[in-house]
């Protein structure tokens, strides 16, 4: 294959990555405390290795290079459901929880309390209070967190959530099931909750769908480039073959 052909693929192949980011995005409109998730694009120069003896020295090819993908951890519209298990967090910093094998570090504050009373996520991971999991009975009244992020029911107080906080909360690996992994955690003091409410998606549907035909009108622009190179080369093979 040519250069120009290589050189769109790459493009493409980033378009495409992009792509799935964007659908990704739009399918968790609706997820409590998710942030939205863009790729970072840089350009990258071959050959890395120059040949400088010919008369005409290598020319460099500009790639198309897809390096890494960054998240949006801007704060998302808090919407009020009554329910005393939710908890929206007001600025910045993380819910921890215990993952299967590590502790991860979510916004989605929607609990529930599992067959066996833990106070745990959508996903059955047990939220941490004061460093452990705490079991809730609803034999002993309604739960009640303050702002604070203190849980207490008719028996008096039963712990803290424990919040945490990232130098560079960039540097977080996602883990599916939208909660996060990261090293360094920094426990939190001046924690701000407010219980009955959700954090929402901070994503904007029409930015997202803008985004997603601004990428497919780029990957069929590259498409036609590649084709009217393959054209161009079949057209130069086939003249070149008339000649005598």
């Amino acid at each position: 294959m040519e250069n120009a052909q290589l050189i769109g693929l790459s493009r493409q192949l980033g378009l495409r990555r992009q792509l799935d980011v964007i659908a990704n995005n739009l399918a968790n409109i609706n997820t409590a405390g998710f942030k939205g998730q863009n790729l970072l694009f840089e350009e990258y120069l071959m050959p890395k290795a120059e040949a400088t003896a010919f008369q005409r020295p290598d020319q460099p090819l500009s790639y198309t290079n897809d390096y890494g993908d960054a998240t949006n951890f801007a704060q998302g519209a808090l919407r009020e459901t009554g329910n005393p298990l939710d908890v929206a967090i007001q600025g910045d910093g993380f819910l921890v929880v215990q993952g299967p094998t590590e502790e991860l570090y979510t916004r989605a504050g929607n609990f529930a309390v599992g067959p066996d009373g833990i106070l745990q996520t959508q996903q059955g991971y047990p939220v941490l209070v004061d460093g452990g999991p705490i079991e809730i009975n609803s034999e002993d009244g309604p739960l009640s967190i303050a702002k604070d992020g203190t849980l207490s029911n008719n028996q008096g107080i039963l712990g803290r959530l424990n919040m945490v906080n990232f130098e560079n909360p960039q540097e977080l690996t996602l883990r599916g099931q939208n909660t996060y992994a990261g090293e360094n955690p920094i426990p939190m003091e001046n924690i701000e909750v407010q219980q009955g409410f959700l954090e929402m998606s901070n994503i904007e549907g029409v930015v997202e769908i803008t985004r997603m035909i601004e990428v497919t009108r780029n990957y069929a622009s590259v498409s036609r480039i590649i084709s009217q190179r393959d054209d161009l080369q079949e057209r130069a093979i086939r003249e070149l073959g008339r000649v005598s």
